[in-house]
């Protein structure tokens, strides 16, 4: 599914280069449930940037189910993050003037599909995370835990290979937390491969194998 390969990234700071990734390789098979783990500036979320095709390496490369991104311009990355690709943020990234239906619809919209079918297609999707009867309030009308069901329910939108989740329950208390978690296990054993990027353990517990990073180098 996904393959990474002396995958290098270097940051020009004025006259002074910054290393955050350092000959990272690694491969993630279709159906696996992976943690990306480390502290701040280990280069975790450089990572998933590469992986999730909204940045290019310095040298390397990321395959994508047999794909070199690397290889590909600026359209044909567009759409693989659009079909292939969903992310979960911490922020949860939702239109505050839409309702969490037609935040759900946006992917597909993107991907041209009709009207009627993603009105069905999001309706089900909210079913699935617990928020059928939500469907029409827009993310000020609700809880965190609420709005990352959202942001997950528009990551599954487009039926996408991975889902990237980037520190998802950074913002979300305890319980609720504990809710998304529970809602990736089962996703997971649905088939779809998740990667989860994370500096606490006790998350990163949650999925089946931990990618341990530090200073930019995968060091488990």
């Amino acid at each position: 599914m996904v393959e990474v390969e002396g995958l290098e990234k270097i940051y020009q700071r004025g006259k002074v280069k910054v290393p955050a990734l350092r000959e990272v390789s690694f491969k993630i098979e279709a159906g696996e449930f992976v943690a990306i783990m480390g502290p701040s500036g280990s280069g975790k979320s450089t990572l998933m940037n590469l992986i999730g095709c909204l940045d290019r390496p310095t040298s390397g490369k990321v395959s994508l189910e047999g794909i070199v991104t690397q290889d590909l311009d600026d359209n044909q990355l567009a759409k693989i993050r659009n079909r292939k690709i969903g992310f979960v943020f911490q922020t949860f990234n939702l239109l505050p003037r839409s309702t969490a239906l037609e935040n759900v619809e946006l992917p597909m919209i993107y991907a041209g599909v009709p009207r009627r079918q993603r009105r069905e297609k999001a309706q089900k999707l909210l079913s699935s995370v617990g928020l059928a009867e939500r469907a029409f309030h827009r993310p000020n009308e609700l809880s965190g835990g609420e709005g990352q069901r959202v942001a997950i329910a528009r990551a599954l939108s487009n039926s996408p290979s991975i889902i990237l989740a980037d520190e998802p329950t950074g913002n979300l208390d305890s319980k609720s937390g504990e809710e998304i978690l529970a809602i990736f296990q089962k996703l997971n054993k649905e088939g779809t491969t998740l990667i989860l990027v994370t500096h606490d353990h006790s998350i990163a517990e949650y999925s089946q194998r931990i990618i341990q990073l530090k200073d930019g180098k995968v060091i488990t």
